[in-house]
């Protein structure tokens, strides 16, 4: 038997980590045990501190967001409230209101609305009797909100989150949970006016945003399934071979075609024939052509889709945008709620591939330029109302998507690229003293432009240095800096100096208010 002090045993103890009261009175026994029996409770000291959680019961955080999100530090932000602002009054200044949904929806409010893109959908945990899912969109909401309240016409926008079990490309702007800026038209009016000002909506978006050279494509669903019907492919297979065409902004035409015939079971020829016409691109002159083709001029469905695709370009005349609207009969958009017209915007640009477009896997002819990818989408839904409502009344709807999260991508791509510094703040001006023992006029001061409406920082240091007070103008891009000292003081002044150019003059108390206003009057 081997007799240990207690202390060659707490520095045993201590040498395995473990100090709780389990392990002193692991001591205690340990004192007089022999070798065998030590090295049983030190096993059981060991265990203990598993038990525990390590070094002093610390649990080891994964620091990293969930795959498919992001954080935004505050020049992301700033960049962002840039482009919401911009979106924001372009759908204020066509009429829009706004309305608000819960970020979650029963289950079988979404079920059955996104074709093959349902098993995206996030379902959450019984909780309390409802099963519930995270809302994929902001349109299926929207019908719903229609139909509860028995809204008949409303021209609303919504930007909110949303969200989808997607397979995450965050350098394209793909995430599984992010924003989305929808502008719809419900109600009852005569056709293709409200489409042609949902279009009309995009151009405005993306010319004021200036992310490059655009094209906005169009197609109606009435089209599309008069031209399957045309080139034999069965009923029941509509929706399917919808979501293949779909792909072809992803994958070639042989691998669409792959996929119709050996994975869908289309026939070899009906699947060549939809070759042929998915190929085709115009504008109003295509309706025209198509509505004399042989096949097309046979289905009644395609007639009246084409009928209002003429329309349509007619208006889009009178809103000067048809530069950038092409009719384009491979648009197919797989979501199976759409009945009429759909479109969708893509950015495009000569020269080099961009790193984000190479992994896009997107790409065009050479003079037709380079995809970097959809960034609005959207169309006419005129049945997705009466789905929900109890007596099946329909509300016809038309409406725009815009992809916010790819537009800050090439936002923030572009900003980096730019020696333009972002601002993060508004602060119009900063309160600094060149002098101690005046944090109290400091403070005061600071008062007094904030209850004035200006928008004003002080320095938390009772004396802080006016070097340090002026570089952190320079940091943060903060435009004037309103210098106190004792002669100012004892005048009744200001000094106000303009950062950038480093220029003084002294404004008298009574009108620094209205000094400010004026020089930061564009900032």
């Amino acid at each position: 038997m081997i007799n240990l002090g207690m202390a060659s045993l707490r520095l045993y103890a201590g040498l395995v980590g473990c100090r709780s009261g389990s392990c002193a009175r692991s001591l205690r026994t340990l004192s007089g045990m022999t070798v065998s029996q030590i090295d049983e409770e030190v096993a059981k000291l060991l265990e203990l501190k598993v038990q525990l959680g390590g070094d002093e019961g610390r649990h080891q955080f994964t620091l990293k967001t969930a795959k498919g999100t992001r954080d935004y530090n505050p020049k992301q932000m700033a960049i962002r409230e840039k482009v919401f602002n911009t979106i924001i009054s372009c759908f204020k200044r066509h009429g829009a209101e706004n309305i608000d949904t819960p970020v979650f929806e029963l289950k079988e409010t979404l079920t059955g609305k996104y074709g093959e893109d349902s098993k995206l959908i996030y379902d959450l945990k019984d909780q309390g009797g409802e099963l519930l899912s995270l809302r994929y969109d902001l349109t299926v909401p929207f019908a719903r909100y229609l139909a509860m309240n028995k809204v008949t016409n409303i021209k609303r926008y919504h930007i909110a989150k949303v969200y989808r079990r997607d397979n995450p490309a965050m350098t394209r702007g793909r995430y599984r949970e992010f924003y989305q800026c929808d502008f719809d038209i419900a109600g009852q009016y005569d056709p293709m006016i409200p489409d042609a000002e949902c279009l009309k909506i995009v151009h405005e978006i993306l010319s004021e945003l200036e992310l490059g050279d655009f094209r906005i494509k169009v197609n109606d669903r009435r089209i599309l399934d008069g031209m399957f019907a045309v080139c034999g492919v069965p009923d029941d297979k509509f929706r399917t071979i919808c979501s293949t065409v779909d792909k072809l902004d992803k994958m070639s035409w042989e691998d669409v075609r792959s996929e119709m015939v050996k994975e869908k079971g289309l026939s070899e020829e009906a699947a060549d024939q939809i070759g042929q016409y998915v190929s085709l691109q115009g504008g109003m002159d295509l309706a025209e052509r198509l509505l004399q083709d042989a096949k097309m001029s046979q289905s009644k469905q395609a007639c009246a889709g084409l009928t209002d695709m003429k329309q349509l370009f007619s208006y889009l005349q009178l809103f000067q945008v048809t530069d950038k609207v092409v009719f384009d009969l491979s648009l197919a958009r797989g979501l199976d709620y759409y009945t009429g017209v759909i479109y969708e915007a893509i950015l495009t640009q000569t020269g080099p591939v961009p790193v984000a477009a190479a992994q896009n896997g997107a790409g065009e002819k050479a003079e037709e330029g380079v995809s970097v990818g959809s960034v609005a989408g959207g169309g006419r839904y005129d049945g997705l109302v009466g789905m929900f409502d109890p007596k099946g009344r329909k509300v016809p709807c038309v409406g725009v998507s815009i992809g916010i999260e790819r537009v800050f991508s090439i936002m923030e791509q572009k900003a980096e690229a730019s020696a333009e510094k972002v601002r993060t703040t508004e602060t119009q001006v900063m309160v600094a003293s060149a002098q101690k023992n005046l944090l109290e006029e400091r403070l005061r001061l600071t008062a007094e432009l904030w209850n004035a409406g200006i928008k004003a920082e002080v320095m938390y240091k009772k004396n802080p240095k006016l070097l340090s007070q002026l570089q952190h103008c320079e940091d943060s891009g903060i435009p004037l800096v309103a210098i106190l000292g004792e002669q100012e003081l004892k005048d009744g002044v200001v000094k106000l100096r303009t950062v950038h150019s480093r220029e003084e003059i002294d404004v008298s108390r009574a009108k620094l208010v209205e000094e400010i206003k004026r020089r930061t009057s564009d900032v």
